[in-house]
């Protein structure tokens, strides 16, 4: 099916965006759809589903330059997620959390990451406490970048100790960077599933987002942020003491870790429990704990992990 889109009373670029970066964005939604604009014209060919889809989206983005002064495209991300989240988070259901590259979905795959997710949004300090492969960091991390893309805070900052898992890696060359990445790496890989490399160097460049070893957090106030502190089983209770009270107005902490791999050379000074019991009856903490059955990574990570509790116990 061939279908003409004409924008009436309104300047193309307008609505097409700066280098048409808006209408790449909603063509992106659209891959079976060819989409070819000339002036105020668009010309559509594809099935007669998509075309009528892609025609209600333009129409939605006209109404909502009238109500703003410019559109990006995050305003085309939200035509497709919904509108801005409330106050307080409704079920889940099929809830998109953010979409990563190519469209990707990333939305809550159990319950208990449901919970996490409703948690957010409802309290500015959250503890995601589990075995590994339950997808605590990679939650915290789609909200992150969700808040970010909806302008609800200004930076993202992503810490965690700088503890070896049980071996020693020596002397590392290069900068500082190079020297801490080895222990950021894991960060890295969730944020460039969500954001496009380019523009993550671009914001890490501009410090919009931030990765650092917990030793840098010290002395700050971190306002409008949503900040991350990741392995914080390997944090002893005065180190998680400095990272809580960083918290400045109009931000979120999320807390993440598994009690039962701490790296520390005495296991006993691991805070991340101890801190738990201390605040989780505060107003506006909120503390999720995941089980063996919340791992989504491969099948086996469950049965191992289970084999190895049976150890320790």
């Amino acid at each position: 099916m061939k279908k003409t889109v004409k924008l009436e009373n309104i300047d193309p670029v307008e609505i097409y965006g700066a280098g048409n970066r808006v209408l790449e964005a909603l063509c992106g939604w659209f891959p079976q759809l060819r989409v070819a604009a000339r002036g105020d014209e668009i010309m559509l060919d594809g099935s007669e589903n998509d075309c009528t889809r892609f025609e209600e989206k333009i129409s939605q983005l006209v109404e909502r330059r009238l109500h703003k002064r410019n559109l990006t495209p995050y305003d085309v991300e939200d035509l497709f997620d919904g509108k801005k989240m409330p106050e307080r988070f409704m079920p889940l259901g099929d809830s998109v959390i953010v979409h990563g590259l190519d469209g990707k979905a990333i939305r809550a795959r159990n319950k208990t990451q449901e919970e996490m997710v409703k948690a957010y949004f409802e309290n500015d300090l959250i503890f995601a406490v589990g075995p590994a492969g339950t997808g605590k960091t990679y939650i915290a991390i789609a909200l992150a970048v969700r808040a970010l893309k909806r302008r609800e805070i200004k930076r993202i900052v992503l810490t965690r100790p700088a503890v070896e898992a049980g071996e020693r890696l020596g002397f590392l060359p290069g900068d500082m960077k190079d020297k801490l990445d080895p222990y950021l790496q894991p960060l890295y890989d969730a944020l460039r599933d969500m954001i496009p490399g380019k523009r993550l160097d671009d914001f890490m460049e501009e410090g919009i987002v931030q990765i650092a070893p917990l030793a840098y957090m010290r002395g700050r106030t971190l306002d409008k942020a949503c900040v991350i502190l990741d392995e914080a089983q390997n944090t002893n209770l005065g180190q998680l003491k400095m990272f809580l009270t960083r918290m400045g107005c109009d931000a979120k902490f999320i807390v993440t870790g598994d009690a039962s791999q701490v790296d520390l050379p005495d296991k006993k000074e691991s805070g991340l429990m101890r801190g738990i019991n201390l605040v989780k009856d505060i107003k506006g903490v909120s503390c999720i704990f995941f089980k063996t059955e919340d791992i989504v990574r491969h099948p086996l990570v469950s049965k191992i992990v289970k084999a190895f509790e049976s150890i320790e116990k």
